[in-house]
């Protein structure tokens, strides 16, 4: 990566932070320092330890505010963004989103719980998900959240459930559009084979169906064709697809009247990465969906959509601190960091490339070493980068690896009994901690010693 490209020409934009690899408020000082959201980050390190996130606050509301901006530019009707909280869960990440007019998505109890507890109105939340069980179903309807129904096993316990609770309950079906957009092969889930969604083939029979039930009331349709998606066509395909279905299950005597076109929008990891800015990709779905309207004839739909990765992915670093250097003459020079794959599983998951540099050297002056940055874990897979360029650097120095404010802190793990790291929001100055660094004593506190092998001991 080359920073000086996205510090030196001013190619921070503020208005779509999915197009840039660094957070808007990113500076280097006079000193040659990295700094973030006005903190210095040496500073946040010598305070709260590494590894360690960072979230930019201005950031993050700068992409919410993007998309608000965008529905109420190019959609003449009623909108809703509804953050896919799955991206990074959290009270505060809760409470932001829903200051910003979004709802939210989730997919368990424990998000759910999550985003009540943080705020977001009961009316904004959608529950999600391909294998609901009962609790979790009984909660979502308790706290009067509307399901998304993924398959007939779902239809078949929300109709019991709601029948035993003798109530009528608002629903949306998810299905399958057969779009196949260019993304890694384990996230594409709009296409035909996919664990997600009723096939489009049988909604016929699904519209007979809830419309069949006593209490179910169908009054949305959900799509997603992907994630980390660059093109545009394929929503534009979509927005046709999902009105054409509108009209299938109007048919039915269903009144259609939300429509939620998932999220997918791409965000720039590497200088490689092009994204669509956000402004591109709402003007593409709701053009879509205007015009398929207008040609049916049909009123517009509250358009949803559900973007995760683009509202907080940009916002996010990951500090980690140098250890040991292994150079293995002619083949490679190993750079082991105090993280990896516990904190940061998409390398070795998905293959995923970052952007990084170092904190006190962040442009790379004057040396073009390369570097493969593993991690601490036992797994010869845990590395972070395989060739990354940095300046001259040793043991204690920081490295700042960009884009990670998404899918990082939710997928991490304890693998190797590594505690998690701690959560800072960075605003003007101003250093919070919003998720606490675990111990390792926090990761002994739901082990049971049975009460036989305590008396033999």
């Amino acid at each position: 990566m080359n920073l000086k490209t996205s510090f030196l020409k001013n190619r921070i934009d503020a208005d779509s932070p999915n197009k840039n690899i660094v957070p808007v408020t990113t500076l280097i000082d006079n000193a040659n320092k990295l700094s973030i959201g006005g903190c210095s980050i040496e500073d946040l390190v010598l305070k709260y330890d590494s590894p360690l996130y960072i979230l930019d606050e201005i950031t993050l509301r700068n992409s919410c505010r993007a998309y608000k901006k965008a529905l109420v530019k190019y959609y003449p009707g009623e909108s809703l963004p509804i953050y896919a909280s799955k991206a990074n869960s959290s009270i505060f990440m809760s409470n932001l989103v829903a200051s910003e007019g979004f709802g939210l998505d989730a997919v368990s109890e424990g998000e759910l719980l999550t985003a009540l507890k943080g705020g977001v109105p009961n009316d904004k939340i959608v529950f999600h998900g391909n294998n609901k069980s009962d609790k979790e179903m009984e909660f979502a309807i308790k706290n009067n959240i509307k399901v998304i129904v993924d398959n007939d096993h779902d239809l078949k316990r929300l109709e019991e459930i709601s029948n035993s609770f003798n109530r009528d309950i608002e629903i949306m079906i998810r299905f399958t559009p057969g779009i196949e957009c260019h993304t890694h092969e384990y996230i594409k889930t709009g296409s035909l084979d996919s664990k997600f969604g009723f096939g489009i083939e049988s909604l016929s029979k699904l519209f007979e169906a809830i419309r069949k039930t006593k209490h179910i009331k169908l009054i949305g349709l959900h799509a997603h064709i992907g994630s980390q998606i660059f093109e545009l066509d394929p929503h534009n395909d979509l927005g046709e697809i999902m009105v054409n279905v509108i009209s299938q299950a109007e048919k039915f005597g269903h009144n259609i009247i939300e429509l939620n076109v998932g999220g997918g929008l791409g965000i720039k990891y590497t200088e490689e990465d092009d994204p669509p800015s956000i402004e591109e990709w709402i003007k593409t779905v709701s053009s879509s969906i205007v015009k398929a309207c207008n040609k049916k004839n049909l009123n517009l739909p509250i358009l949803m959509c559900e973007p995760g990765r683009s509202i907080v992915s940009t916002a996010g670093v990951t500090i980690y601190k140098i250890g040991s250097f292994k150079e293995i003459p002619g083949i490679r020079t190993y750079l082991s960091v105090d993280g990896g794959m516990s904190d940061n599983p998409r390398p070795i998951t998905y293959q995923s490339n970052y952007s990084a540099c170092l904190v006190n050297n962040p442009l790379n002056n004057n040396s073009k070493n390369k570097y493969t940055v593993a991690g601490k874990h036992c797994e010869s897979g845990d590395v972070l980068f395989k060739e990354l360029e940095l300046g001259d650097c040793k043991t204690g120095d920081l490295i700042c690896v960009f884009g990670t404010g998404a899918y990082n802190n939710s997928m991490s793990s304890n693998y190797n009994r590594i505690p998690k790291p701690s959560t800072i929001l960075v605003c003007n100055g101003e250093a919070e901690i919003i998720q606490r660094r675990e111990s390792p004593h926090d990761l002994l506190r739901y082990d049971v010693l049975p009460d036989r092998f305590i008396k033999q001991s």
